[in-house]
């Protein structure tokens, strides 16, 4: 498995690469064999999952502060990336996440917010990116959504359809770019116990086993379960899969009788 997940000499970008997911994503690209540039708005972040990477690889660590709402620092990421490692291979679009309200009082300028960080980030990114997989027909890209997108979430109304749209996004990339040797998958996240995660469920006295009871495994995720899953959709292991959607969530949740 290790020889059909490898990634030596490939190069990729993982935006909101600083922490949780990105990071154990970026680590886990970099022990496969690939060069990686991460990208999130704090640099102690990422300068912290550079040091670790370095430290326990022998791969390069790229870091550039970024906020992918922002048109030209997405331009720069990718213009970065092909001048400090001459290419790229893989775009994890994984910055993302929102500020929950009832539909109610959801402001316009909240709904427009999550649109900005959950789909038009992830456009930006991939129209630079693909630039450069069309010209060196390949490329692997592995958009970070949410249950949400599939379930939908009360009081998310603009983060699921935002997610949801992500999907689509996802959906029509890989339809349009196959012809130019380029993969677009997703993965939808359930409950993971990421730093950041942890931290906004310890504001709502939310406690993290209570996150987990009603998972059918019993338990919340952890970041490297979710970056297991996104090497697999970078790897040669997925060459013959695009436009799919992966719930990462340990199992759907339904009605009917109580369990026994």
């Amino acid at each position: 498995m290790n020889s059909i997940c490898d990634l030596d000499g490939k190069v990729a970008i993982i935006t909101g690469g600083g922490t949780g997911i990105g990071a154990a994503t970026a680590l886990l690209f970099a022990q496969h064999g690939a060069d990686v540039v991460i990208a999130a708005r704090t640099l102690d972040d990422l300068e912290r999952t550079a040091a670790t990477i370095e430290q326990r690889t022998d791969r390069r660590c790229v870091i550039v502060p970024t906020d992918v709402k922002v048109e030209d620092q997405d331009i720069a990421l990718v213009d970065t990336t092909i001048s400090e490692l001459g290419r790229v291979d893989i775009l994890v679009n994984n910055a993302g996440g929102t500020r929950m309200g009832p539909l109610a009082s959801l402001p316009t300028k909240g709904w427009d917010a999550s649109f900005d960080l959950n789909v038009r980030s992830a456009y930006l990114c991939t129209r630079e990116a693909g630039r450069h997989m069309i010209d060196q027909g390949s490329g692997a890209i592995v958009n970070i959504s949410s249950d949400a997108g599939i379930h939908g979430v009360k009081g998310g109304a603009h983060y699921a359809s935002s997610k949801a749209a992500l999907q689509m996004f996802t959906t029509v990339t890989a339809a349009e770019w196959g012809r130019y040797g380029i993969r677009a998958n997703c993965i939808a996240v359930g409950a993971v116990a990421s730093e950041r995660a942890q931290a906004a469920w310890k504001v709502a006295q939310i406690d993290e086993a209570s996150m987990g009871q009603h998972v059918p495994l019993g338990r919340t995720g952890r970041p490297v379960e979710v970056a297991n899953a996104i090497l697999f959709f970078a790897s040669d292991a997925a060459s013959f899969i695009t436009g799919q959607t992966l719930a990462v969530d340990g199992g759907p949740n339904l009605g009917g009788i109580p369990d026994e």
